[in-house]
């Protein structure tokens, strides 16, 4: 959803000016809002608050009217009475050893999204084509629509070949877009002939892009959601995303001051960010498929 969003905007962007998409997102923003007072709040944190009934409730609406709840509301309360028992220090008790891994591989998962240069690809696409001698309408609405048919393909496969196989095979596209992309500005320089470098820059883009949206676009998303303790959820959780918008902040900022710098040079620094990020995933993140989220906290 998150893929089919960009998609979109893609595609509008391409057509119409950008004050008139701004204004159109107010709709999406208004949907939001309205939507938000129909979602069921967290059984976990029912069951933290003591709010039995409701509990209950929220957990048979999740699995279904006929689901067997009773192992997985007994574990979940097992789970909580434990964590109750654990001293309350605020944001502070992010920082204990004990959760030092679950914080590295979340905090790294968002640095790595977003400097493996997705905001420089998302929001500067047009600016890419056109300085490499590519249509920008017709780059935008292709890579918009290629984006789709890839997230697609990761929505199906991530609970058969599991997160981490997904999350390496789009890091290192993206690391191998980013290099395809980067050599096409490089031969630019030396005045290689205009239509390879166009071809070459829109192999390098959609290469990213699509790889991106395997696993990278939203798995991270999914993996942090599933290695914090509840004591630490919400903590944890208001700290990745932090990190992972100061990250988004720092790579748009610098993007076009870097190009102007050394484009060719710009694209090789983020697929050298991108390859860390995959040698990160392949030596520290943990797979999570097909555990629940007290058999993570256990491991």
């Amino acid at each position: 959803m998150l893929c089919c969003g960009k998609a979109v905007m893609f595609i509008m962007g391409s057509l119409i000016n950008w004050r008139t998409s701004a204004l159109i997102g107010v709709i999406p923003c208004v949907l939001q809002l309205i939507g938000l007072f129909f979602i069921l709040e967290s059984p976990r944190w029912l069951a933290k608050t003591n709010e039995t009934k409701e509990f209950e409730a929220a957990l048979r609406r999740l699995r279904g009217e006929h689901a067997d709840i009773s192992q997985e509301a007994t574990d979940i309360r097992l789970y909580t009475e434990y964590i109750e028992q654990i001293p309350d220090e605020g944001l502070l008790n992010l920082f204990q050893k004990r959760y030092a891994y679950p914080l590295i591989v979340g905090a790294g998962l968002m640095m790595f999204q977003q400097f493996g240069g997705l905001n420089g690809f998302s929001y500067y696409a047009s600016f890419i084509f056109e300085s490499a001698g590519f249509p920008s309408t017709v780059g935008s609405i292709g890579v918009a629509v290629l984006q789709i048919f890839m997230a697609i393909i990761g929505v199906l496969f991530i609970d058969k070949s599991g997160r981490r196989p997904l999350l390496l095979m789009s890091a290192g596209g993206s690391c191998l877009g980013c290099v395809i992309t980067g050599l096409s500005f490089f031969l630019q320089d030396f005045h290689a002939r205009k239509d390879l470098t166009a071809t070459l820059v829109i192999i390098g883009v959609l290469v990213f892009l699509l790889s991106f949206e395997l696993g990278m676009g939203g798995i991270p998303w999914i993996i942090v959601s599933e290695i914090f303790p509840l004591n630490i959820r919400g903590s944890g959780g208001s700290m990745v995303n932090l990190i992972n918008w100061t990250s988004s902040w720092v790579v748009s900022y610098t993007f076009t001051f870097l190009f102007e710098w050394n484009s060719a040079g710009t694209f090789f620094i983020l697929a050298f960010m991108g390859a860390v990020g995959t040698v990160f995933i392949g030596k520290l993140v943990p797979e999570t498929k097909g555990r629940t989220l007290e058999e993570l906290q256990t491991y």
